[in-house]
């Protein structure tokens, strides 16, 4: 996770933010059209505000930022959520993350991905995600489960346990195995036998 000491300005963000959406998606053209176009940077983008409003105690307007952006965007992100740098949503869509979530750095969410919770209880109640994560498709990941760094959750997997560094999970419900060395992260979210 990143530390409170570095932090960046907006301008250096959002160069990063592009950069990194840049990175990962091979249908970027250019930077205007990444920070004109792509609504799961838009989300973040206003998820930065909110959650800025929310850790000064601005609960509501924290909140009512996050559902316009819901409502626009067709992600949503409450604003106390934690999230690190350089954090990208492909196509957006569907994408929930809860309250209690925790995301690193280099983290790549794909459309319907959710971050929720199992209990109504209070605490914390949603996965935290390490750095380096990729979540593929439609993945359910429900909980206070941790997965480890470097992980990758396959299309429409549902992850209600923990997971170590550098796991492959996948399937209803989801298990876990080691990452092979080299294994490319896009292909283990796009190859056929780590779909549902």
């Amino acid at each position: 996770m990143t530390p409170a000491n570095d932090r960046i300005g907006a301008v250096a963000r959002v160069r990063e933010d592009i950069a990194a959406a840049k990175l990962r998606d091979p249908a970027a053209r250019s930077g205007v059209e990444i920070a004109v176009l792509y609504s799961g940077l838009h989300a973040i983008w206003s998820y930065r505000i909110a959650h800025a409003l929310w850790e000064r105690g601005l609960r509501f307007p924290a909140r009512a930022l996050s559902q316009l952006t819901r409502w626009l965007t067709g992600v949503e992100i409450h604003p106390g959520a934690v999230i690190g740098r350089r954090f990208f949503i492909d196509h957006g869509m569907g994408v929930v993350i809860g309250e209690t979530a925790e995301v690193g750095d280099d983290v790549m969410l794909y459309h319907g991905v959710t971050l929720g919770g199992r209990t109504r209880d209070a605490g914390k109640r949603h996965p935290t995600l390490g750095d380096g994560v990729a979540v593929g498709a439609g993945a359910k990941i429900l909980g206070p489960v941790v997965i480890g760094a470097g992980s990758a959750v396959g299309a429409n997997a549902v992850v209600t346990r923990d997971a170590p560094e550098d796991s492959v999970l996948v399937g209803v419900p989801a298990k876990a195995r080691r990452r092979v060395p080299g294994d490319d992260t896009r292909a283990i979210l796009t190859t056929p036998e780590y779909f549902i």
